[in-house]
């Protein structure tokens, strides 16, 4: 294995009718610091979210490039383009490979490849870490700078696959994962958010290898203790929120993100409980169709009523540590969190269940969480070397080794039996939840060039003023799908 140096990483049940109450200030549970594994799980979720679009003013400039002829004339002159074909090449030699978590996950990879070398002696990796910051301009520069600049396989997020693909840089895989091993033993879920995030119908731009869920975390002592059921169902939810608060006590029932990352959160919520299968009725968003809006208002009624009132300003961290710090019966994030909640409580004291199905008994409509996976550059000349090596990396034992130091999600079924899997019930439901075919993917439109601005910047301050009150449910689901109607007339004209 050849090494370059890594680059330093730089209609749902609602909550029962509010009893009066006389609230004084409190103190809020004492922030416990969180792992470095966490924080990086939920930048790849806020990475991939988002993208890099903070990185220019209007990133569709660059995806409207990207999709024009102009691109392709330029490429042309420099001399290649990322939409160069390439070649199978001979099966061995030398093969380029780009990680987009970079000093992250060098360790893991490294194993891989080392693995991938033995069985392959023929061929040679050449490692490339990027952070993960960075890794979207990487791509976008290296597209342009011709098929010479770009690896033959690289690490790609369901955030900036669209983009990618708009500008011809990866070769559709799914006839590839036909004649493979692969074949039939890809996760339902992550498979079909992947052909979402492509944009291109039913064809696949990468081989998914991992991926992220939301998951309500609760602990386990706290319902023992008040002989709550597990919160199950939402009826089970919001009953739990009430019950556990105890204000008096500084003991509160849930802890709501309401600072960075506060909007995907809420949409989480909200399609959990509406059952709303679908983010687009046609070009316009279903963010403010009613049921949403009703589901909205529950979410934000729990605020400073069965939250602290210090949540307001929670981002990742401070949310994370509101939980593990004090007396706080439940908490929605990903299984990122996981490894903090087990350090503070045990695994015996803490559990994770997928969101709820809307109605009990029914299917899970779950938001689209992050997708990570493999591509095959168009360019590379030694694609019969790269596909190998991609298979490799994506067959149960190696996707599980992965998926187990990272904490993620594995893509590969067979992974499900695996011991680490079991032992960590949360990751299992999850695992099982995404490849249930009942399962209802709500697909997020990472493809837009403002999602970033929209899911974030732009609105993250309404959804403060939403908490407030000083904006109400109706009003902020109307602005949030005002932005995104317009953001999906506008690529859809500029895709044509």
């Amino acid at each position: 294995m050849t090494a370059l140096p890594v680059a330093p990483a730089p209609t749902a049940p609602g909550p029962p009718p509010r009893k009066p109450r006389t609230i004084r200030p409190r103190d809020t549970p004492q922030p416990r610091p969180t792992n470095t594994q966490t924080e990086t799980h939920d930048q790849e979720r806020d990475s991939t979210m988002s993208g890099n679009n903070s990185r220019r003013p209007r990133a569709r400039t660059l995806l409207a490039l990207g999709i024009s002829a102009s691109l392709a004339l330029t490429a042309t002159a420099c001399g290649g383009s990322g939409t160069e074909t390439g070649s199978e090449g001979e099966g061995e030699g030398k093969i380029v490979f780009w990680d987009n978590n970079g000093g992250v996950r060098t360790e893991v990879w490294k194993k891989i490849i080392t693995e991938f070398e033995k069985e392959n002696p023929e061929i040679d990796v050449e490692y490339v870490g990027i952070p993960i910051a960075d890794v979207q301009s990487k791509y976008d520069t290296a597209i342009q700078g011709g098929g010479d600049s770009l690896p033959d396989v690289g690490m790609v997020g369901t955030a900036y696959l669209a983009n990618m693909v708009a500008q011809g840089a990866l070769d559709p895989v799914g006839d590839r994962i036909e004649d493979s091993p692969l074949k039939g033993k890809l996760v339902n879920g992550m498979v079909e958010s992947v052909k979402a995030a492509g944009g291109e119908k039913d064809q696949m731009f990468t081989v998914p290898t991992s991926a992220n869920q939301g998951v309500l975390w609760y602990r386990k002592d706290m319902f023992d203790k008040a002989d709550l059921p597990a919160p199950d169902t939402w009826e089970n939810f919001y009953r739990a929120a009430e019950e556990l608060t105890d204000r008096e006590n500084n003991q509160f029932g849930f802890t709501i993100r309401g600072g960075a990352g506060s909007v995907a959160q809420a949409l989480e919520m909200m399609y959990a409980q509406s059952g709303i299968e679908s983010f687009w009725d046609g070009d316009r968003t279903t963010v403010n169709d009613p049921k949403n809006v009703e589901a909205l208002e529950k979410y934000v009624a729990l605020y400073n009523e069965y939250t602290p009132k210090a949540d307001l300003n929670n981002d990742f961290t401070k949310m994370v540590a509101t939980f593990t710090g004090g007396e706080v019966g439940m908490l929605q994030h990903n299984l990122g969190s996981y490894t903090d909640h087990v350090k503070a409580f045990g695994e015996e004291r803490i559990g994770g269940l997928p969101m709820p199905p809307s109605s009990e008994g029914g299917p899970r409509t779950l938001v689209s969480n992050p997708v990570d996976g493999m591509g095959l550059f168009k360019s590379s000349g030694n694609k019969a070397a790269a596909w190998k090596f991609i298979e490799f990396a994506a067959s149960a034992e190696m996707n599980s080794l992965w998926n187990e130091s990272a904490g993620a999600i594995p893509a590969h079924t067979d992974a499900a039996d695996d011991e680490w899997i079991n032992k960590a019930e949360p990751t299992k439901a999850a695992m099982e939840s995404l490849d249930d075919p009942n399962t209802k993917i709500v697909q997020l439109p990472y493809y837009l060039p403002d999602w970033n601005s929209i899911s974030k910047a732009d609105t993250e301050p309404n959804f403060q003023k939403l908490l407030l009150g000083r904006m109400t449910a109706e009003e902020f689901a109307d602005d949030l799908a005002k932005r995104l109607n317009e953001a999906q007339v506008e690529w859809s004209e500029q895709k044509g």
